[in-house]
């Protein structure tokens, strides 16, 4: 599995801010729709602070979505309005666990 990390700060200015949540309904719908895809999530911290963290099956399927010619656009408008930090980390499963009571309790 990969797991890309993207931590970020949106910008102060509530237009850009507008946009954005615009903008990002659909590019999340449209990370669904690429080969691979597993899930996304973003949490915001206290601090104001997002982290996203998306998950694909394999490499090809994040290249993929690199590749994708509205996300790039997205990330260019990004750079220019949205966020006022960014970071990104592109992460490969070495190991995982798996623990739910609802499933009695077992690890998975």
């Amino acid at each position: 599995m990969i797991v890309t990390v993207f931590r970020n700060r949106l910008s102060d200015d509530p237009d850009a801010q507008a946009e954005y949540a615009e903008l990002i309904g659909h590019i999340s719908q449209l990370a669904t729709t690429m080969p691979g895809y597993i899930s996304h999530k973003t949490y915001v911290a206290d601090d104001g602070e997002r982290c996203t963290i998306v998950e694909f099956e394999h490499e090809d399927g994040q290249a993929e979505w690199r590749r994708n010619a509205e996300h790039a656009a997205a990330r260019v408008r990004g750079r220019e309005a949205f966020y006022s930090e960014y970071r990104i980390q592109i992460c490969e499963e070495l190991r995982s666990s798996h623990w739910s009571s609802d499933e009695g309790g077992r690890n998975a």
